[in-house]
């Protein structure tokens, strides 16, 4: 009879971040406990997945769980105390956009306000090779044609058998500039307007005339992912945030909830884009 032998633990980063820390803390004091995930997850109320991606740095500590573990293995407060650097840091870091990639990979709702470019999710070729020239001027040909492939690769999804569901607001900046030129930027208008009003996607327009807005200055990604958990991408011009904060992320909602109401319906952000692309064709 063969011998069972025990999936060897993931090696983790403790001083990597905060959120690393907490996790190689936890996985000290259970560890130290001779607790399996399985007999954590008996003794406090979070399921066996949840606990393992915290260990593993995956996911933010959800509220509640801090206090379950100080309770458990009488640590006096160190996971509290941990769970508010956690939350106080959130630190940029390239894994962090690693990390959005893979949340959007699983996400089942995507909410996404642009002020100034097409998102990636709905970029055609032709018009992600001209951001990518002018973002990354160094750049060799087979390197920029690397960046699209993997660019439109994210794109698959939505062409899936159970494709996500996608909310897009643009500002109106965003089908005024002539990304690549004319001729690129009304088939990117065509495309976008492919998507405009589906069974699964939305598009919708924010005109100038409507002033200032809460989300000036940036690109948001809302993703409710399979779990039922929600997250939010916060990106600027060279740098992102993956926010899994509840109260941040609630806060982020609102000011995109707010801002569909200002924006234009589907049909008429339909006909906007056809006003604008008969305009580039003159």
């Amino acid at each position: 009879m063969g011998v069972h032998m025990a999936r060897p633990l993931r090696e983790l980063t403790p001083y990597r971040s905060n959120r690393d820390f907490y996790g190689a803390e936890m996985r000290r004091h259970r560890t130290g406990a001779e607790m399996s995930f399985d007999t954590l997850a008996a003794r406090i109320p979070y399921s066996k997945s949840q606990l393992h991606r915290v260990e593993t740095a995956e996911m933010l500590p959800p509220p509640g769980l801090s206090a379950a573990l100080d309770r458990l293995f009488g640590t006096d407060g160190l996971f509290d105390r941990l769970s508010e650097l956690v939350r106080q840091s959130q630190e940029i870091h390239p894994e962090q956009y690693r990390r959005s990639m893979r949340m959007e990979a699983r996400a089942q709702l995507i909410e996404v306000y642009s002020g100034e470019l097409v998102p990636g999710l709905l970029q055609t070729a032709a018009y992600a090779q001209a951001l990518f020239r002018v973002s990354k001027p160094q750049a060799s040909d087979e390197g920029i044609q690397e960046l699209v492939a993997a660019r439109l690769s994210r794109q698959e999804r939505l062409r899936s058998v159970s494709p996500p569901r996608l909310s897009v607001i643009l500002n109106e900046a965003v089908v005024r500039r002539p990304v690549g030129g004319p001729a690129v930027m009304r088939e990117q208008l065509a495309a976008v307007l492919d998507v405009a009003d589906t069974r699964t996607t939305v598009v919708q327009l924010l005109p100038f005339r409507n002033g200032e807005h809460a989300l000036m200055g940036g690109t948001l990604k809302l993703m409710t992912l399979d779990d039922g958990t929600s997250v939010a991408w916060d990106e600027s011009i060279v740098t992102g945030v993956l926010l899994e904060d509840e109260e941040t992320v609630c806060d982020c909602r609102d000011k995109y909830d707010l801002l569909r109401t200002y924006a234009l319906p589907p049909g008429e952000t339909a006909s906007f884009i056809r006003t604008v692309m008969e305009e580039l064709s003159a």
